[in-house]
């Protein structure tokens, strides 16, 4: 909990970053590229290539080009449609999404997980917001595409390092996961970057570094290593927590409407989930 709750704080500052000073000012799909390659070479120092099986690899690099590469190119354009607190709002079905993968891959299903990712789910539902644009529909789409990837990939990456049989320091192949997302985001930036949108202040480079090494290089390992430590509603569960966390961040920094009162009991939900999970859900699965 302990990895999981540290980039939970981590990423509270990177919706509104992205979308106040990014979305619609850099090329999205550069931003993901950049961010992305910045994000690789963090562990790129640390890469194992003797002794890592084959199999190992391409399973991380094809967990890596799902929950990075392919979420971060629906995630960047969902700013280009929705507000910030709109993007977080919609981000709140992840925890079905890996609840539901994980028991898949496990062959099982676990109903009291369920109640655990429901309960956070309502929490996050009861932040309500106002302004829906025209671009509602089409944005409610595009987030929930990149909240599959990030769930399809969480849940992979826990379930593929359960089932290794030998099991390398997780910092030595890590890099794998990074080399994935930045095929996936390469492609994607030949094929629909504009290159005339670049970044064009020393803030928008800083923000892109700070994001880059960061919040994607330290927080996407962190993240995964901590999915390894707990179990699929304890997951879930602080999915949703990021719900809560961005909101604050940006009602305290940049002063965006939010009813308070609503975010005060839809965050205690969530807490409350998180308790539950921890003190009668473990014992009951």
């Amino acid at each position: 909990m302990v990895y999981l709750s540290a980039v939970t704080l981590l990423w509270a500052f990177s919706f509104s970053l992205i979308g106040v000073y990014l979305a619609g000012q850099v090329d999205a799909w550069f931003s993901v590229w950049m961010r992305i390659a910045l994000a690789g070479l963090v562990f790129l120092p640390f890469l194992k290539f003797k002794g890592i099986p084959r199999v190992l690899i391409a399973k991380l690099m094809a967990i890596g080009g799902i929950q990075l590469g392919l979420m971060y190119c629906f995630y960047y354009q969902s700013f280009l449609l929705l507000s910030v607190p709109e993007v977080l709002l919609f981000t709140v079905f992840t925890p079905i999404y890996v609840t539901l993968l994980y028991d898949f891959l496990k062959g099982q299903f676990s109903p009291w997980y369920l109640v655990t990712a429901a309960i956070a789910v309502v929490g996050a539902v009861i932040i309500k917001f106002a302004g829906v644009n025209e671009n509602f529909f089409t944005g409610f789409l595009v987030v929930q595409a990149a909240n599959l990837c990030f769930a399809i990939g969480q849940v992979g990456y826990k379930f593929v390092m359960e089932k290794e049989s030998i099991k390398p320091p997780q910092h030595t192949v890590f890099g794998y996961f990074y080399i994935g997302a930045f095929i996936v985001a390469s492609i994607a930036f030949l094929l629909m970057g504009n290159m005339a949108k670049l970044p064009t202040t020393n803030l928008q480079w800083g923000i892109l570094i700070y994001l880059g090494l960061i919040a994607s290089g330290l927080g996407y390992f962190m993240w995964n290593k901590g999915a390894c430590m707990v179990n699929a509603g304890a997951l879930a569960v602080m999915n949703n927590a990021l719900v809560p966390a961005g909101l604050v961040v940006n009602i305290l920094i940049w002063n965006r409407d939010v009813d308070f009162i609503r975010l005060l009991i839809g965050g205690a939900v969530i807490l409350l989930s998180l308790w539950v999970n921890e003190t009668w859900v473990k014992r009951k699965a």
